[in-house]
């Protein structure tokens, strides 16, 4: 591992750096330049992409933040899964609502919670409160009549 020493003297930028530190440096590079975008900060969360989901707490944040929500419960092993994963992708692009997707395997106690027994299974809710269950892989094409028939 290399080690560098830091002055601490405005605008010194050492000549070598570790890989770990250049990447923090470059990260945080990036955020000052979104953060200072002329001046005004603007925060975009378009939710263009699957949410991945880390707790009890965030999927239920989601829930409540209202709108419509598709809850994808997968597992990596998971054949079907893995053949479902780029419609909901797309669907996470193409249309408005939030797309979650909940990993049985970590959040075990979610997954029962919500009475999954296989995967995929697929969950609706349209203002918080569940209005479908879908369990298995659909089309594109149904679940995207789903999601606009709840919007």
């Amino acid at each position: 591992m290399l080690i560098t020493k830091l002055l601490s003297y405005p605008g010194h930028k050492p000549s070598v750096m570790s890989d770990r530190d250049r990447i923090r440096q470059e990260k945080i590079d990036q955020l000052r330049e979104q953060a200072t975008d002329g001046g005004t900060t603007e925060v975009v969360d378009s939710r263009s992409e699957p949410v991945h989901v880390e707790s009890a707490d965030h999927f239920d944040d989601l829930l409540t933040e209202g709108g419509v929500v598709l809850a994808d419960f997968y597992a990596d092993w998971c054949g079907p899964c893995q053949m479902l994963e780029p419609i909901v992708e797309e669907l996470a692009a193409e249309t408005d609502a939030t797309v979650a997707k909940v990993d049985v395997d970590r959040l075990q106690r979610l997954a029962q919670q919500y009475r999954v027994q296989g995967v995929p299974t697929m969950y609706l809710f349209a203002d918080g409160e569940q209005v479908e269950q879908l369990v298995g892989v659909r089309q594109k094409g149904e679940l995207r009549s789903l999601i606009e028939q709840h919007a």
